[in-house]
Formats: C-alpha cells, sequence, structure tokens
C-alpha cells in the first residue's frame, strides 16, 4: 500500500509503499481509510517543532474510512462499517483516565497517539485498536467525517471556556480550519459580536465566505481598536494560532474577568512571558510625572501606569 511516512531522524517526508497492516491481536481493526487531514500538528512536525516517534512513522490523527477487517474480540463494528478514530487513548489506570481525562496520561494520550507514535492515516490502510474506533451514523458521508476529530477538540474547548453567554465578546486568533470551524460554532450558537483577526490575507477572505458578519481584521487593524478606544476589550480571547507573541498581546485585550482559551498548539519550547512590564504595556512614572501619566493613559499609549516613589 502506498503511505507518507515521516522520518525525524533525517526530517524528511516520503511516499513510500509498505505491505497492508494485518491483524494481530483480537481485539484490533484494520480500517481503509478515506480520507484523512493535514492537521497544523502535523506541519509542526514535520518542521521538527512537536515531537513524534523516532523511527519513520506514517503521520495523519484525523482520519475516517471502512473496515476492513477485525479481530475476534471486536462486537461494536464490522466489515464494511464506516468509522471515524479516536486517535488518543489512556492507561485506565492513572488519575487523569479515572477522572475521564485520558488525554491527559502521562504514559498514555499524545505519547501512544496514532499518527504521532503510532502508524496513523496518511495510508491506504490503518490498523488500530479497536476501542478508539467510533461507528459513523449513515447520514455523516466520509467526506464531511474527515473533521470528527478537529470538531471534538472544540467540543472539548467549549466546554472548558464555557459559560459562553451571548452577547460575549470575543476574539479568535487564527482563521486555519480550527479558526474556521471555531467561527462557524459560536454563530451557530448566537453569537454575534465576534472579531477574527488572522496576518494572511487569502484566510481572511476564505472565513469571509462563510458569511457571518463576523468582523474580520488583521492583527494591524486589530491593534486599531484600542487605538481609537482605550477601553476596548473583549470578554475571552480564544486563541487558534500557537503563536506565543500573539497570545501574549491578546491578554492586554482581555476585558476585567475576561478568559484566554489556548487552543492552537505551540511547540513545547514555546514559553509565554505575558506577566512583563514591557509586553502588558506597563509604565512607571514618578509622582511628579502624574500628569503625563494620566495623558498616557487617555491615549492608550500605554494600558498602566505606575508610580515609583523616590
Amino acid at each position: 500500500m502506498l503511505a507518507i511516512q515521516f522520518s525525524a531522524k533525517e526530517q524528511k517526508l516520503s511516499l513510500k509503499t509498505i505491505p497492508s497492516p494485518l491483524i494481530n491481536e483480537k481485539n484490533e481493526v484494520v480500517i481503509r481509510v478515506a480520507y484523512a487531514g493535514v492537521c497544523g500538528t502535523d506541519l509542526h512536525i514535520v518542521e521538527g517543532a512537536f515531537p513524534c516517534s523516532e523511527s519513520a512513522i506514517t503521520l495523519g490523527h484525523e482520519f475516517c474510512g471502512v473496515v476492513s477487517s477485525v479481530g475476534s474480540d471486536v462486537k461494536h463494528v464490522k466489515p464494511g462499517d464506516n468509522v471515524v478514530l479516536d486517535p488518543e487513548s489512556g492507561c485506565n489506570t492513572c488519575d487523569y483516565c479515572h477522572n475521564g481525562n485520558y488525554h491527559y496520561c502521562k504514559t498514555g494520550a499524545l505519547n501512544n497517539a496514532v499518527g504521532i507514535y503510532r502508524h496513523g492515516g496518511w495510508a491506504q490502510f490503518c490498523k488500530v485498536p479497536a476501542e478508539q474506533v467510533h461507528k459513523l451514523p449513515p447520514n455523516i458521508p466520509l467526506e464531511r467525517a474527515v473533521l470528527t476529530e478537529p470538531l471534538s477538540c472544540i467540543a472539548h474547548g467549549w466546554d472548558i471556556a464555557s459559560p459562553l453567554p451571548v452577547g460575549s465578546k470575543i476574539l479568535i486568533l487564527g482563521s486555519g480550519i480550527i479558526g474556521n470551524l471555531w467561527v462557524s460554532i459560536l454563530h451557530l450558537q448566537g453569537h454575534r459580536d465576534v472579531i477574527v483577526s488572522e496576518p494572511k490575507e487569502g484566510r481572511r477572505e476564505l472565513v469571509k465566505n462563510l458569511d457571518t458578519g463576523f468582523d474580520i481584521v488583521s492583527p494591524a487593524e486589530l491593534k486599531a481598536y484600542r487605538t481609537r478606544d482605550p477601553d476596548w476589550g473583549v470578554d475571552l480571547v480564544i486563541d487558534c494560532s500557537g503563536y506565543v507573541p500573539a497570545m501574549e498581546e491578546a491578554v492586554t485585550y482581555l476585558n476585567p474577568g475576561g478568559k484566554l482559551c489556548m487552543f492552537g498548539v505551540s511547540s513545547p519550547d514555546a514559553k509565554m512571558r505575558y506577566l512583563t512590564y514591557e509586553k502588558l504595556g506597563i509604565k512607571i512614572f514618578s509622582l511628579k510625572e502624574y500628569n503625563e501619566a494620566l495623558q498616557c493613559l487617555k491615549k492608550g499609549t500605554i494600558s498602566k501606569a505606575v508610580f515609583k516613589m523616590e
């Protein structure tokens, strides 16, 4: 079969012909892959900015397809069923797993994820544990089912960020597919006061196609909101970029009690240092400079004035 494999040692992505997987265990399922998505995490892996298997690995953790064969203990799906995959699983014994948060499991989860540490769906066939396979309802076509994994992530993000009362002021950073899915879900749930900030013009045009009426702006245009109104802010920032400087700046846009949802995937080495005077827009003044301090606040050239006693 054909498969796209990545070698971390060589930092190389290659299309190869490899043997098709066969059932060896009672609880395995072989899926004939129909559609496999390319996630931003995959791009980070190829760039060497995100960890993966040291051995050559078939990438692809977002995919759907048709069951080809099953192990003898598999009862919930059968050959011919349309299915999707949960790429992560837990050890089922740690506190995270017992609390239903197996995506935090230190031995499972990311460290054993299909398409990252186990062969994934960028291939014609993929073998996976049965418990990670979910049968699709008949009304969901496979070409849409390929979005199941990213949509499930957004559903989890919604739970974490909730409550999200209609009328909240929301800022989305980044309009790749994740940003666009957030836009769609927010609009579906009745939100209308939403701004999307995206540096690439082409992506701004794509999100406009959703016809939500949301404001679609560049980062420079986003900064202009604060310039026009020093008190301007939002109740929730959803970062879909994984770009740390953007998240650091986003903190300064939050209203009192606001929330930052760090949804995008950053490099494990990235550090968010937003609690610095320079990045937060804080400036120190002497007591004699009180007029200048107040004027700077009114003009919006700083976000906070601090008096230092001599």
